[in-house]
């Protein structure tokens, strides 16, 4: 069963016309209530789709896999950002390299790779120069130090209110069930009403959390 946009959101096409596309990108921060110590995978998502956008992303790609039967969780994110040549891939995982001017110390993809490892899962980095990167974390579904999957819902509105100029496309599969977001998809049917437009921004929060809700439990 796949789970996509619903007609309910035609109900905003009224107020569609006469609106331009606006916003510029945005890292988005630690969300309230939530550590800077990255306990759950949604905030190594948030990391991630960060780094993105400083890579001039146009194109997200966030795509999550609770295979159940299988004893895998999988995460992707793919962007069609300015791309890595093979020394700084490599460098990406030393905790001790960023290329970033704000922080001396890059952990991110550091502490996730090393989370992968300690659960009996898998860690890999794809990016060519020009062609944008793909990260891939793989975890052992049932492995007591994997790390929890957080709050997925708040981690994508966050990205998407933020940063209503880029495109995100997010996938997340549970026990054969799929929810999909494409905001390509939305913006159409805005026909230019921005995605962070209040009314907008509201539907989208709970049409994510609705979406993954019906997903059903992690049970297999």
């Amino acid at each position: 069963m796949v789970i996509e946009i619903g007609s309910q959101l035609a109900a905003f096409m009224p107020w569609a016309a006469g609106y331009e596309l606006l916003g510029s990108k945005r890292t988005v921060p630690l969300l309230p209530g939530r550590s800077g110590v990255m306990r759950d995978i949604s905030l190594h998502v948030l990391d991630i789709a960060n780094n993105s956008l400083e890579a001039d992303a146009s194109l997200i790609e966030i795509l999550v896999e609770e295979d159940i039967a299988g004893n895998m969780l999988r995460v992707k994110i793919k962007d069609n950002g300015r791309g890595m040549d093979e020394e700084t891939v490599r460098k990406a995982v030393d905790p001790f390299y960023t290329s970033r001017k704000t922080r001396r110390v890059g952990l991110g993809l550091p502490l996730l790779k090393a989370s992968c490892e300690r659960c009996g899962g898998t860690f890999s980095i794809k990016s060519k120069p020009g062609e944008g990167t793909e990260i891939y974390a793989g975890f052992r579904y049932d492995n007591i130090d994997r790390p929890p999957l957080g709050d997925m819902p708040e981690t994508i509105f966050s990205l998407v209110e933020l940063n209503p100029s880029i495109d995100f496309i997010y996938r997340h599969s549970r026990n054969g069930h799929v929810f999909m977001m494409d905001t390509r998809e939305i913006k159409k049917i805005l026909q230019g009403l921005p995605l962070n437009t209040p009314e907008v921004a509201g539907w989208l929060s709970r049409h994510l959390k609705e979406g993954l809700s019906n997903l059903g439990s992690a049970e297999a």
